[in-house]
């Protein structure tokens, strides 16, 4: 068996807002078990891209595929039965602000799982101690930190044991402590779990510390500018515009 198994493939993809073209023609995979970077500037349509991507918002053209099946064209059961197998950290964390963090995590178990109370509560705690708050159950999301919160959207995003997570700018409001706490647990969740995750980011440091695939969209030219392990690309930079990106305009390789 291949150790590059393609689990995410986007064909021919353009992407925009009626007669608004974001990018056009855009052909990238993303393999099982990879940790891939969609990186770009302000504008450019990266979490564009993420909302196709996770089924949120149809192409203008082209299709994704998803283990080998037309995600874009699918019925609406099939779709549904793609999308429980991906989990989604919005960059608020999108956690229901009456429920408690409990709560919040039971919900996609009590909508789509025929477990129990008792087997649900116990995976609750489990999720929770999983990305680092054990015992906060019973929290609100007005009693924790920007930082918990993420990690708490997180463990909702994990209750359904997901094959694939996207994140959309999970760095973004945390402070640069929180921030590589938060970089560690995408790191350990892949590392143990063989989850393939998806991060819409410009944060340098994230991309650095965790990417070991990626895209750089760009705005002008409305494609794909370069891709592979960010590292590798900040190394050997195909184009001055990466260059630029990747060490935040010092024109500076490593």
């Amino acid at each position: 068996m291949s150790n590059t198994q393609i689990q995410i493939e986007a064909k021919n993809l353009t992407i925009g807002y009626g007669d608004y073209v974001l990018m056009k023609d855009l052909n990238f995979s993303i393999n099982k078990g990879d940790i891939f970077i969609i990186m770009g500037g302000s504008g450019c349509g990266k979490s564009s891209l993420l909302r196709v991507l996770t089924g949120l918002v149809q192409p203008l053209k082209g299709s994704v595929f998803v283990d080998g099946a037309n995600f874009t064209s699918a019925s609406p059961a099939t779709k549904d039965k793609i999308m429980q197998k991906n989990g989604i950290l919005y960059q608020s964390g999108a956690l229901f602000s009456s429920m408690t963090l409990g709560e919040n995590i039971a919900m996609p178990l009590q909508l789509y799982t025929k477990y129990s109370a008792p087997q649900i509560k116990e995976l609750v705690s489990l999720k929770l101690a999983l990305v680092g708050l054990a015992g906060f159950e019973d929290y609100y999301p007005s009693e924790i930190s920007g930082g918990m919160k993420k990690r708490a959207g997180l463990a909702r995003a994990l209750a359904l044991d997901p094959e694939i997570v996207y994140f959309d700018e999970p760095s973004a409001g945390l402070d640069p402590v929180s921030s590589k706490l938060l970089d560690d647990l995408i790191l350990d969740i892949n590392h143990s779990l063989g989850t393939t995750i998806v991060i819409v980011t410009h944060e340098l440091s994230s991309i650095f510390a965790v990417g070991n695939n990626s895209i750089f969209l760009d705005g002008a030219s409305k494609s794909i500018l370069a891709r592979g392990n960010p590292n590798d690309l900040l190394r050997n930079p195909p184009n001055n515009t990466i260059l630029e990106f990747l060490t935040r305009g010092e024109g500076k390789n490593a």
